[in-house]
């Protein structure tokens, strides 16, 4: 066996005198091993680029109000609160908090010692020894922080996962609205497809009697039927969009839609709580996707600091107390008790301890670029429902002119047409560019009242108000 030099003996001694020296150092002092966590400042502009003036300065932010209160149609409501006690990706984010509730509960558990009850019996070749008492398992003493370091990242971890369950549960809520809001858009459009259908079908037996008594040529009463057939497929085509919403909504929901749901109400009749304008980046920390990349940053601060633990010395204490007896019927006569302490220190672990720091430290780095792009996607989310706010009101309030326009526009060329100064593809024309106005209206409605959940979703809405969890099953 070859042995070390002895000044090599004595390098080593010196370095392990010197680490205790330090360590004492340290927990004199109150050192923490953990670096101290500072809020980065956020990577985007301190205000968000609202073109639209503000509507509503004093208006509640959008945090504090509850979904209840924001959304005023009462089918929405009670559908929303259907899909809060029956949805499953709900109950996934809801059974993730109580499982990392459950971790910190055990990760806490290491910071106390742990006592059990056992007994004995050892046996040799001249006699027999019986014992039976309270032991105390491996103990350690949590002089560096090591053990508090790994149960703080533990609640970070905890409290970012209910952020988690916050954020899906405020995604499921505008979810169900505007599934809500496509039905409700699927049914106008299907009333327009149906009364352009009835005139197309007016239209066509028209042109047949016409045709029959030789006033109409086969050409126009070809066009007829194509515009009749256009007009059916197009309905089907609807009929197929609204079956695939309703599927969507009933998946969101977690169940089938009862029968005694509040009579839905139209797109113009669906209306929301005034939000404010001329928002300040700031409201973005409250929203729940970015408060949970935070608390994951903490947790990565913490995770520093139990790796840095990691280089000092471990202390651990063990014990027992009971009765001891070489005969089982005097077992209870005798006290016997044990008590003994270890420390490591470590001095070569193969880089291992050095390993462990630096991935802390990189996945630290990751949580922080992790938590600057949640800002970042926050900050372009909320840009981008702003300008679509300042716009889309416009835009519907232009279409519905152009419809208006379209519909007298209609009217006048079946009139002229009924005198002969005008001509079927004259009137086939307004009533093509009539359809087309009337549903472009619909689809801009829809995307304006969409576009109010998705503001409310991005702007964190209810995330500082109370949102009672469903519980899970």
């Amino acid at each position: 066996m070859i042995r070390p030099a002895r000044s090599e003996r004595g390098a080593a001694v010196a370095r392990s005198r010197t680490a205790l020296a330090g360590a004492l150092a340290l927990v004199l002092a109150g050192c923490a091993l953990a670096p101290a966590y500072e809020r980065p400042s956020p990577p985007v502009a301190a205000a968000f680029p609202d073109p639209a003036p503000p509507a509503a300065p004093a208006a509640t932010p959008a945090a504090e109000i509850a979904w209840q209160d924001y959304l005023h149609d009462a089918r929405t409501r009670a559908l929303v609160q259907l899909a809060l006690e029956n949805n499953r990706d709900l109950r996934v984010a809801v059974l993730n908090v109580e499982r990392a509730r459950a971790l910190l509960g055990v990760q806490q558990a290491d910071r106390l010692p742990s006592v059990g009850v056992g007994g004995t019996v050892d046996r040799s070749a001249d006699a027999s020894r019986y014992t039976v008492g309270f032991a105390l398992a491996s103990f350690e003493l949590d002089l560096f922080g090591r053990v508090r370091s790994l149960t703080d990242a533990a609640a970070s971890r905890l409290l970012a996962s209910d952020e988690g369950r916050r954020a899906a549960q405020l995604s499921l809520v505008a979810g169900v609205a505007s599934a809500e809001l496509a039905l409700r858009a699927d049914d106008e459009l299907l009333a327009v497809t149906e009364a352009v259908l009835a005139s197309r079908e007016a239209s066509l037996s028209l042109v047949r009697t016409r045709f029959d008594g030789g006033v109409a040529a086969e050409p126009e009463l070809r066009g007829a039927e194509s515009l009749v057939a256009a007009a059916r497929a197009n309905l089907q085509a609807l009929r197929r969009q609204r079956a695939q919403d309703l599927n969507a909504l009933v998946l969101l929901v977690g169940r089938p839609l009862p029968d005694d749901l509040p009579a839905p109400r139209s797109l113009a009749e669906h209306r929301f709580a005034d939000l404010p304008a001329g928002l300040p980046s700031q409201v973005l920390l409250q929203r729940p996707d970015v408060r949970a990349a935070e608390q994951q940053l903490i947790a990565a601060h913490a995770d520093i600091g139990a790796a840095r633990a990691a280089f000092f010395p471990r202390i651990t204490l063990t014990g027992s107390v009971g009765t001891a007896s070489t005969e089982l019927s005097g077992l209870f006569g005798n006290t016997a008790w044990s008590f003994g302490g270890q420390l490591l220190q470590p001095l070569f672990d193969a880089g291992r301890n050095e390993a462990t720091l630096a991935a802390t430290r990189a996945a630290r780095e990751i949580a922080l670029a992790q938590y600057d792009s949640a800002i970042q996607t926050a900050f372009r989310e909320v840009a981008d429902a702003l300008a679509a706010r300042a716009t889309l009101g416009a835009q519907r309030e232009a279409l519905q002119d152009q419809a208006r326009a379209e519909a007298q526009r209609l009217a006048l060329t079946e009139m002229l047409l009924s005198h002969g100064a005008a001509s079927a593809l004259e009137r086939l024309d307004a009533e093509r560019a009539t359809l087309a106005a009337r549903q472009a209206v619909v689809q801009a409605l829809l995307a304006e009242r969409q576009n109010a959940l998705l503001l409310y979703r991005v702007l964190g809405g209810g995330a500082l108000a109370p949102l009672p969890a469903p519980s899970p099953r």
